[in-house]
């Protein structure tokens, strides 16, 4: 999901407290039971590369390739995709444009109409969106210290809430972890698709490379503790990086938002960055996964 939904470009709607939107945890029982049934387009590689994540991080092998790459310069750092490279990693993950939903139906859920809409679901999407696309040109705005601050954190897999607060989007308090309630089978979302003529969006999702992703992405989000955060060994170099940028997780929310509307989709972060080790060292000590961004902002440059 991306951001001009229900909020302009850097503000956010609703806040964790909603407790009803994480794009990484995703249809529990619903994605296990369809994992078996998985087809798409896309081939697996013959040759996996070495991403530096392991199994449950890393994801299916056969998509491990299509998540972002570490960053290797300074100017990558919470780039967007553009939307050519997202059209291109949506065909292989077995999505095109044809299965996303109309520019009325997004405008619809997005605002909380259309058959059976929500206003206060619609604001969490809006808000997931605007955390898993927090690029270049799209900063979340959070109060810190008594000021309206804006932060761009992507690519660490990170993000500041509202009330200034840095987190992994898989923390149990943020609404990328807290979707549940909205997609899980008979919930919200799916509801939503199939009263408003979308069940085809929902039956293209199902059937590709996010069900079998997803699978993958619940059972990491179970083994990695209240911080959420994800070690990443390669060379001999070991870091860390929030969850939603790890393989799996990344691909299901790109899955999400494509569906939801591939112009979208295109801000997400196309590169990864390692988490300077104090902030990571930090979040782990916490005893909520969660530490003032006023304490570690100039550790982001």
């Amino acid at each position: 999901m991306r951001n001009m939904w229900l909020a302009g470009p850097g503000r956010r709607r609703g806040s964790a407290r909603h407790g009803t939107i994480s794009v990484l945890a995703l249809i529990g029982a619903c994605l296990l039971s369809l994992a078996a049934t998985q087809t798409t387009s896309a081939q697996p590689v013959a040759d996996t590369p070495d991403t530096g994540f392991t199994i449950p991080f890393a994801g299916a092998p056969a998509y491990e390739h299509l998540a972002p790459t570490q960053m290797t310069s300074p100017d990558q750092l919470n780039q967007p995709l553009g939307q050519e490279l997202a059209d291109a990693i949506a065909a292989q993950v077995g999505l095109s444009r044809a299965d996303a939903l109309t520019e009325q139906q997004y405008h619809d859920l997005s605002t909380g109409g259309g058959v059976g809409g929500s206003r206060e679901a619609a604001g969490v999407i809006v808000a997931c969106v605007e955390i898993l696309t927090n690029t270049v040109g799209r900063p979340l705005y959070s109060e810190v210290d008594g000021q309206s601050t804006p932060s761009v954190l992507a690519s660490y897999g990170l993000y500041v809430n509202p009330g200034g607060l840095l987190q992994s989007p898989a923390n149990a308090d943020a609404p990328t972890r807290q979707v549940n309630t909205l997609i899980a089978p008979g919930g919200f979302v799916g509801n939503w698709l199939r009263d408003n003529d979308a069940v085809r969006s929902l039956i293209a999702l199902y059937r590709s490379a996010y069900t079998v992703q997803a699978a993958y992405g619940f059972a990491a989000q179970q083994i990695s503790g209240t911080a959420q955060l994800v070690t990443n060994t390669k060379a001999g170099v070991s870091s860390e990086v929030g969850m939603s940028m790890a393989p799996p997780l990344w691909i299901v929310n790109f899955a999400l938002i494509y569906i939801l509307n591939p112009a979208l989709a295109a801000e997400m972060p196309a590169y990864w960055a390692p988490i300077p080790p104090p902030i990571a060292d930090a979040i782990k000590a916490s005893p909520n996964g969660q530490v003032p961004f006023s304490d570690y902002a100039a550790y982001f440059g």
